[in-house]
């Protein structure tokens, strides 16, 4: 039977261990000895590795891991990232070795220019695309490139458990109470999360359906957020992606 463990790495990393019997495979390893650690406590077999996009707090330890356990590896095929033996874009499917999990990639270039996201098994491994109540910077796309990748992921089944790469949760919730106060269920998941962070408990997964409620990057179409967007640019906004836009520099000097 699957398991997800959160792996903690550098200051708020998560690597992903999806564990399946007696192997494991891992998500954005941007360190290799948490995943070498991992392993050998459980005694498991590092089966493969799958990677979201190039930046080094998510790949830097993919070399390693490929090279100490003669595992196969995964991750774009737009980014430049050393030490693939797949590169995945827009609906490839993976079966992932000695897992019983097949995953479907989607295309969600924003944070970087190649970023995907694998989906399957009721779960998506998002990277820095979409976060618990927030989104990644634009380092290397456009505001509607990002539009469009988030209104993929939104599209996805409610109950989707979302499975990103950083504890930004209640940095990410007290942003957005600035942007959308009136919001109750975001003032019931700020309870939920601290409570989880309280005992040292990860906030993640969230879901589709939490997202679609709390998160004000996937909420530019609603009233509140248009006009706070407005207020805070100063001017009216024309349609959703320059209201996204709007919001993610607010983010950006939050």
């Amino acid at each position: 039977m699957l398991a997800i463990h959160a792996v903690p790495a550098f200051k708020d990393n998560y690597i992903w261990m999806i564990e399946d019997g007696g192997n494991a495979a891992a998500v954005d390893p941007g360190d290799a000895a948490p995943v070498e650690r991992f392993v050998a406590e459980r005694g498991l077999a590092l089966s493969a590795v799958l990677a979201t996009h190039h930046h080094m707090d998510h790949v830097g330890g993919l070399l390693a891991l490929a090279r100490r356990f003669r595992c196969e590896t995964f991750g774009p095929a737009g980014e430049d990232i050393a030490g693939l033996d797949r590169r995945l874009s827009e609906g490839d499917r993976i079966d992932v070795p000695g897992i019983a999990l097949s995953l479907e990639t989607i295309d969600i270039p924003g944070h970087t220019a190649g970023h995907i996201a694998l989906f399957g098994g009721g779960m998506v491994f998002c990277g820095d695309t979409l976060f618990a109540c927030g989104c990644g910077r634009l380092f290397e796309g456009t505001p509607a490139q990002m539009v469009a990748s988030l209104d993929k992921l939104a599209r996805l089944p409610g109950d989707t458990r979302v499975y990103c790469g950083h504890e930004y949760t209640l940095a990410n919730i007290r942003f957005a109470e600035a942007v959308d106060p009136g919001n109750a269920a975001l003032a019931a998941r700020k309870a939920r999360e601290s409570a989880k962070r309280e005992k040292g408990a990860p906030t993640l997964p969230s879901t589709v359906a939490d997202e679609l409620a709390t998160n004000p990057f996937l909420r530019c179409d609603e009233p509140a957020i248009i006009a706070a967007a407005a207020r805070h640019a100063g001017r009216a906004l024309k349609d959703r992606v320059e209201v996204f836009a709007a919001v993610r520099e607010w983010k950006n000097s939050f």
